[in-house]
């Protein structure tokens, strides 16, 4: 039983920045890393980290100190920049947020294939321009489309893609059928399923098994039509031999929300190509999510002070939860 853990908190000032947080005050020793407490003193003879919004090593640097660790809690989907050796190996349970952005991811989605169809970032470009030049568009109703990584995000992709009319399939660890995807292809398929797909989707989590997957000869593989979605992590694709991609036509156009060094480096040509979106990591965030997000940590905080099973615990050698 853990009735009355001790929280140490990063990325926020105050309770005030977490919402509901405030109401735990007069039962819980919580605790605020800010630049006056660093991490490495308030994490010792913690419980409970609370990670509303960790900086890159942050967590690393402090380690000596989590003496009496038990359990972290992550705001995001994707952990890979949380995990390091010394925590894969610890026996400090991680849980994160799966399911929280599944649907605001879908609708991202949908809307830049949207709005690669109907080319809106071009008619932008007119008006801005006051061009005004007659054009067709794509009809999207039956196109297909190709998700890479079949996990909860990805599968609400999926139901949001075919309710609207595009055909859809998916590229998981394993070959299967499926109820959202029809049929999940086994990765090592990948590059056969390309050369049939209108857009391509990645939406898989960073492990060392998918860093790098996507490269030069698989966008050799891809329609010259064909559009790429990247709302995983930067580093799933050889962002070098994407940006020839992109130059030589050997594909259509590329929506990315997530770079190999982020923010963007202004220096990028990725910023100006037309044939390229370009959004800074948003994807999944929807106004009052922040709400959402605390809701899950009071639920799973309620399950580890009752010694109960804790929602979306991380298989950290794998790098994600396991359904």
């Amino acid at each position: 039983m853990n009735k009355n853990p001790v929280i140490a908190v990063t990325g926020a000032e105050g309770p005030d920045d977490v919402p509901g947080l405030s109401d735990l005050l007069q039962e819980l020793d919580v605790r605020f890393a800010t630049d006056e407490s660093p991490l490495p003193d308030v994490i010792e003879g913690a419980d409970v980290l609370l990670g509303w919004d960790f900086k890159s090593g942050e967590l690393e640097t402090a380690w000596h100190n989590a003496d009496r660790l038990q359990w972290i809690f992550w705001p995001g989907a994707g952990v890979d920049s949380l995990l390091f050796p010394g925590l894969i190996e610890s026996d400090v349970d991680v849980t994160n947020s799966r399911g929280i952005f599944d649907r605001s991811m879908a609708e991202y989605v949908l809307g830049l294939i949207i709005a690669f169809g109907k080319d809106f970032p071009g008619t932008i470009r007119r008006q801005d321009q006051h061009v005004w030049q007659h054009r067709h568009s794509d009809q999207l109703l039956g196109k297909e489309v190709l998700i890479v990584g079949v996990g909860s995000i990805g599968r609400e992709i999926a139901r949001v893609l075919r309710a609207f009319g595009l055909n859809v399939s998916g590229v998981g660890r394993r070959h299967r059928e499926d109820p959202d995807f029809g049929v999940i292809h086994a990765a090592s398929d990948l590059d056969g399923r390309l050369g049939e797909s209108d857009y391509v989707v990645v939406i898989c989590p960073s492990t060392p098994e998918t860093r790098g997957m996507i490269g030069k000869a698989q966008f050799e593989a891809m329609k010259n039509s064909a559009r790429l979605i990247n709302m995983a992590r930067g580093e799933i694709l050889d962002e070098d031999a994407l940006i020839a991609a992109l130059r030589d036509g050997t594909i259509a156009g590329a929506a990315l929300d997530v770079f190999t060094r982020e923010p963007l480096p202004q220096e990028s040509p990725l910023w100006d190509m037309d044939n390229v979106i370009v959004s800074p990591h948003m994807s999944g965030d929807f106004h009052e999510h922040g709400e959402v997000v605390a809701a899950g940590f009071f639920e799973n905080l309620r399950r580890f002070r009752n010694g109960e099973p804790m929602l979306n615990v991380i298989d950290k050698k794998a790098g994600f939860a396991r359904a």
